[in-house]
């Protein structure tokens, strides 16, 4: 499949000497879901920003749909959609308003239908006549996502999608994002949410400190990073972890009033199970269980470790 996105040798310093990117490379295939993960301050929204043509590179070249972000902007740009982590919008234009008005900005002449589908299947017709001040969070993210778009870009950017958005929206936008996909529009996500890019990617990159430190299929990412805790509340505190439980590799927190193991979902057996009855036979009771999913903050560290190790 042919690249939408080409990104080669970018570079982004500032004035203090700061270098937010170190030469990054990577293509993006038209029509893929790619989600880039990594934690505050490595350079996504930076990467972001200088596709979308907000900020100006240091160095190396990005292409858009065969258009150079630089040379050529105005093609570049009227490609791309981009939804902000911000809500930046006028608090009393009415929601129909705001997006006929990005549609315009792109030059693109008045499609009444078009913006109707748009927010129908956004869930937001009924809401056309609404100030944007009137809105919840959830909704206001839905016309931030209306306006990119508004111009029927080929490549659409989405910096944070669901933060603050309640799950049933959450998934409502996951909806969404397939039926873009199959309409071939090419979808970059970032995301803290291991199950929005275990859902939606087709791909996922890891950056930290500027630099791509991987890109890999999702797939075989996720065998890798699909790690859960289980935290053991214990009835009585235990001074250490008692040597019948060695196999299970656990760790004593909150001055050994928890028990913590870690395991990983798809292996064919957790150990969970066996653990709890284990914790019966040495006669170590326990008030409560509480499971959690590893974060895409955690993940990643963990693969900057691995990539430190190597």
């Amino acid at each position: 499949m042919a690249s939408i996105i080409t990104v080669s040798g970018l570079k982004k310093s500032y004035a203090s000497g700061y270098q937010a990117l170190k030469g990054i490379d990577l293509e993006i295939e038209e029509g893929e879901i790619f989600a880039l993960l990594g934690p505050n301050g490595a350079g996504k929204t930076t990467m972001i920003s200088i596709i979308c043509g907000n900020v100006r590179p240091s160095g190396g070249s990005v292409t858009v749909a065969g258009h150079d972000i630089v040379r050529s902007y105005r093609g570049s740009r009227s490609a791309i959609g981009l939804v902000p982590q911000e809500l930046h919008t006028d608090a009393f234009e009415r929601v129909i308003d705001t997006v006929r008005f990005s549609r315009g900005l792109f030059g693109k002449p008045r499609d009444d239908a078009y913006i109707e589908k748009v927010l129908r299947d956004l869930s937001l017709w009924d809401k056309r006549n609404n100030k944007m001040l009137e809105l919840s969070g959830g909704m206001k993210r839905r016309v931030m996502i209306a306006k990119a778009l508004s111009h029927e870009p080929r490549v659409l950017f989405l910096d944070e999608p669901t933060a603050g958005v309640d799950v049933e929206l959450r998934r409502d936008m996951w909806k969404l994002i397939g039926e873009l996909r199959q309409t071939g529009v090419t979808i970059i996500l970032t995301t803290h949410y291991i199950e929005e890019a275990e859902e939606m990617a087709d791909r996922v990159g890891v950056i930290n400190k500027g630099e791509l430190i991987l890109v890999e299929e999702k797939t075989a990412l996720m065998k890798k990073l699909g790690k859960k805790s289980l935290t053991v509340t214990l009835a009585q505190p235990l001074t250490q972890i008692p040597p019948e439980l060695g196999e299970w590799d656990l760790a004593l927190k909150s001055d050994g009033s928890e028990i913590e193991y870690v395991f990983d979902t798809r292996a064919e057996r957790t150990g969970v199970s066996s653990l709890l009855r284990r914790l019966g036979d040495l006669g170590i009771g326990y008030k409560d269980l509480n499971t959690q999913q590893s974060s895409l903050e955690d993940i990643f560290v963990s693969l900057v470790h691995q990539e430190k190790a190597a």
